[in-house]
């Protein structure tokens, strides 16, 4: 299990695969989540731009990422 730390408000499930590299481009990214390979809290997720909030837990493959909030990042 790997988390990530989340310093925004949310992140968008496509963007979240670009910047763990799960996918190389935004385009392979949409291409897996359409493809239904991705669960988010257990369900399946076909919205590319679905925001993920701290508590949220992403399932791609054997890969399970938990979104934490950031908590030494400065509040704006």
């Amino acid at each position: 299990m790997k988390t990530f730390k989340l310093s925004e408000p949310y992140i968008e499930l496509n963007r979240l695969l670009k910047v763990l590299n799960i996918a190389e481009s935004g385009g392979q990214a949409n291409q897996i989540i359409d493809e239904g390979a991705v669960l988010v809290n257990g369900n399946k997720e076909l919205r590319r731009r679905n925001k993920l909030r701290p508590g949220d837990k992403i399932s791609v493959g054997k890969m399970t990422i938990v979104i934490e909030a950031d908590t030494t990042a400065p509040e704006s």
